[in-house]
């Protein structure tokens, strides 16, 4: 397909995606006292009864990590998988300042790091008291494209270096990943140009690059011994496929096995678009998971 008619088809993905009006959750719980340090609960609609115990999915959102780009935007697809009989979890989190006159930046250090982990600790107690039907047990991470990449850190905390404040002393509770179109290697991602050297400003510029990568780049962090699926568009012009494949063959060299799902004639954002069949492909991955 020539290079035009690929843009025209992302830009009308793009326009489906955010076509959506923002979905109220059930319950809003806060896990500190900044105003974006909470997470909203949406409450299983299909098939359940309410004596039942259902997985509980974790979305992490994308956005580049910068501060116009909040939850709003994927709580349809927070939504959609509520009525698929999920217990769903939408953690909000510090991005980017935005300063006039500037471009947004991406990401705050180590704000974006200390918010995830801080959420996904105080977790399993704030979904027993918002969501009675989640089942901590089976919980899945889920995440899109910086939000990817946040799950996949998120279940790798474990393996961060030894003076990572965020390390745990094992591997998290987690029945798995599904990341989606994740920023999941930023070296690869530096070369690209993804979202205007987003990573590089998560980690602080240029001069802390390096120095921070082995806290923060998924790629780095590996084996993690949590199942994880990586779901990509190969036609994805915001994280191109070679991100997620140079991740999947880390996992390789690393000894674990990474599935990873190509999806024909996808961009980037039909993934979390409720009206797309690509979104309908990763509930499957999600549910061959949670289940």
């Amino acid at each position: 397909m020539p290079d035009d008619a690929v843009a025209a088809r992302a830009a009308a993905e793009e326009e489906s995606a955010f076509s959506h009006p923002p979905v109220a959750p059930d319950a809003t719980a806060s896990y500190g006292d900044h105003p974006d340090q909470v997470i909203d609960f949406y409450a299983p609609r299909e098939g359940t009864a309410p004596t039942d115990t259902v997985p509980l999915i974790v979305v992490l959102h994308g956005g580049a990590w910068r501060a116009p780009y909040d939850r709003r935007h994927i709580t349809p697809f927070a939504d959609h998988l509520a009525g698929r009989g999920f217990a769903v979890a939408n953690v909000e989190y510090r991005r980017g300042r935005e300063e006039q006159g500037t471009a947004p930046i991406a990401g705050r250090w180590p704000h974006t790091f200390d918010d995830v982990a801080t959420a996904l600790d105080a977790l399993p107690a704030l979904a027993r008291e918002a969501l009675p039907q989640a089942d901590p047990r089976r919980t899945v991470l889920t995440g899109h494209s910086a939000g990817g990449h946040l799950a996949l850190w998120a279940a790798a905390r474990h393996v961060l270096p030894a003076d990572a404040p965020w390390r745990t002393g094992g591997p998290a509770p987690l029945r798995g990943v599904v990341a989606l179109a994740p920023i999941a290697d930023f070296e690869v991602a530096e070369k690209l140009d993804v979202c205007g050297n987003a990573s590089r400003q998560l980690l602080g510029g240029e001069e802390h690059f390096i120095e921070r990568r082995p806290y923060a780049d998924p790629a780095l962090l590996l084996p993690t011994g949590i199942a994880t699926t990586l779901v990509q568009g190969r036609t994805d012009l915001v994280v191109p496929q070679a991100v997620a494949e140079s991740y999947a063959d880390a996992a390789a060299r690393a000894g674990e096995m990474v599935g990873l799902t190509l999806l024909e004639d996808v961009g980037h954002f039909p993934l979390i678009d409720p009206l797309a069949d690509a979104c309908a492909v990763v509930a499957e991955e999600i549910a061959q998971l949670a289940w």
